[in-house]
């Protein structure tokens, strides 16, 4: 939701005409198209990233191979396939920390006109949601590591066959 504000509101209102003679659309961010052009890139970026992973999320225990549920937590959690590195969500992370840096330092350079003055209160929400969107993918990036050490227990990524017999117990847990 948070990608959607950002690259929604200045997507809608932080290009505007500097002057009613001129129409030619500026960006407010100090006039400068490529605070716009990235705060709209890594917005549709973690827009479709965030469905991409809940639709792993959803069907993860539908996911019948060992081999696929590990690659689909690896993958969660790593964009090369090795865990260690920087995962696809703590790039994510790095990325909207820029975006937050880039459009609040041109937002402070802004010099407030008419003109700027129309999209300010879209230009604060994407400052403020791109913000916000550092602490929720930092908060994926941990829950995706987190699951990826739940993996090496092994029930993650394989179910116990239990008996066909419905009087059968319930298998408790190995000793040791």
């Amino acid at each position: 939701i948070f990608s959607i504000v950002v690259f929604g509101s200045i997507v809608n209102e932080c290009y505007v005409n500097r002057d009613s003679q001129d129409p030619e659309l500026l960006c407010v961010f100090n006039e400068n198209e490529s605070a716009c052009s990235y705060g709209i890139a890594v917005g549709i970026i973690a827009f479709f990233s965030c469905i991409f992973f809940f639709v792993v999320d959803l069907y993860f225990q539908q996911i019948s191979s060992v081999k696929d549920r590990k690659r689909a937590v690896l993958m969660d959690l790593s964009s090369s396939g090795r865990p260690g590195l920087l995962g696809a969500k703590g790039i994510l992370s790095f990325l909207w920390f820029v975006a937050f840096c880039f459009l609040a330092n041109q937002w402070q350079r802004t010099t407030m006109s008419k003109g700027v003055s129309q999209g300010a209160d879209a230009a604060r929400a994407a400052i403020a949601f791109s913000f916000f969107s550092i602490i929720a993918w930092v908060a994926l990036a941990a829950k995706a590591l987190q699951r990826y050490r739940l993996g090496t227990d092994m029930s993650l990524f394989a179910t116990e066959q239990f008996a066909a017999d419905g009087s059968a117990a319930y298998p408790g847990y190995p000793a040791g």
